[in-house]
């Protein structure tokens, strides 16, 4: 499926990283000024491969509208889990569904974005907050 450039309304500036000041990679995609394998499109959100898949059928379901992350627009974080749902209905497949908030908490692109990760038994992927130890252990 080819993507419809998005078009930012007139005089818009591009989102920018709050630290590198470089152009939000997403917004780039949605402008069509950059690059994207498109799964799916919505007149609100597409749906991508990421640049470095974890596994095959890894996708980001991403809002047209930018938003730093869930809690910045809780209208726009529910159409993209109500799209995320959608696009995986068709599945029985384990499937994470995931996002962050905040650079501790593993979010690099300040675009809210939902990773979709099918799984598999003994995949060897382990959840980010996972890191083999306990709680207790951690805070020693």
């Amino acid at each position: 499926m080819t993507a419809t450039p998005y078009s930012a309304p007139m005089g818009a500036q591009p989102e920018r990283h709050p630290v590198t000041e470089q152009p939000c990679p997403f917004c780039e995609i949605i402008a069509g000024r950059a690059p994207a394998t498109i799964v799916h499109e919505w007149s609100d959100v597409i749906a991508i491969v990421p640049l470095n898949p974890v596994v095959d059928g890894h996708t980001l379901v991403i809002p047209k509208r930018h938003v730093r992350d869930f809690a910045t627009d809780p209208k726009v974080s529910a159409d993209a889990m109500l799209h995320a749902a959608q696009l995986m209905r068709w599945t029985d497949q384990p499937m994470n569904l995931i996002t962050s908030r905040g650079r501790e908490a593993s979010q690099s692109v300040w675009h809210l974005h939902l990773h979709l990760v099918p799984r598999a038994e003994n995949d060897g992927l382990a959840l980010p907050w996972y890191s083999g130890r306990s709680k207790t252990e951690a805070q020693r």
